[in-house]
Parts: C-alpha cells; structure tokens; sequence
C-alpha cells in the first residue's frame, strides 16, 4: 500500500517546519519503497558561488512505503556532494533498502534536471516511536 503524490504533498504540508515549505518542494512519484520530490530552482537557495544550498527529505519516501505519515526520528545521515547545481530544479529521489518495524534504511540521490551523473547522494536510517 503506498500513498498518492497529493497525500504526500499533504505530508510536506503538515509536518514540517516553515523553512522546509519555503522551498517549494513538490512530490512528482510515490511508490512502494521509494519517492521523488522537486526541489525548484531558487536564487535564494544558492551559496556563494552559484550552487545548490540543499537538503534532502527522505521522510515522504518513508510515509510512502508506511501507507501514510507516522512520527520518526533521524538518527543517522551521510551526505556527499558530488557536483555542483547550478540553474536547475533538483530531483530528489529517495529509495527504502530495507523497512523494519523500528528502523527505515534510505539511499538518496539528487539529480539536477535533465543530468545523468548525481549531484549528490546520501544514505539515512530513521527510527519510529514504541
């Protein structure tokens, strides 16, 4: 069971902080055990530079292979930047590698659009509540 890519936009939209629906992400696909969000373009998401300021959200993918949003906790997260971004929306794509009762294990990788090579990857492991 899985949610529609409007259940997770609903998700982004109530529950999380202020600044992270200041960036305009959108969820383009759900699936069984993964997710893809859009993060647009944003000059005011850039660093010195011209680059990318972002970060990932891994929590739709998560409610997605959950069959909805359920509380959990971020206890572990690796990030590597690979390339820069420049001018383009990202494609932030997260899969589950493995889904427990207590644990979700999740590999992303964000694309600029219409790029093959990633920008950047990061590996996430989210605990659930009780």
């Amino acid at each position: 069971m899985t949610i529609t890519t409007a259940e997770a936009d609903t998700i982004l939209a109530d529950h999380f902080a202020p600044w992270v629906q200041a960036l305009e992400l959108s969820v383009t696909e759900t699936g069984d055990r993964h997710a893809v969000l859009r993060l647009p373009w944003s000059d005011e998401l850039a660093r010195e530079g011209g680059g990318l300021s972002g970060q990932a959200l891994m929590v739709v993918a998560v409610s997605a292979a959950r069959g909805g949003f359920g509380p959990m906790t971020t206890i572990q997260q690796s990030t590597t930047f690979q390339r820069a971004v420049v001018g383009a929306d990202v494609l932030v794509t997260a899969r589950i590698t493995k889904l427990g009762r207590r644990l979700a294990f999740v590999d992303v990788v964000m694309t600029a659009e219409g790029e093959e090579e990633p920008a950047a990857h990061a590996s996430t492991v989210y605990a659930f509540p009780g």
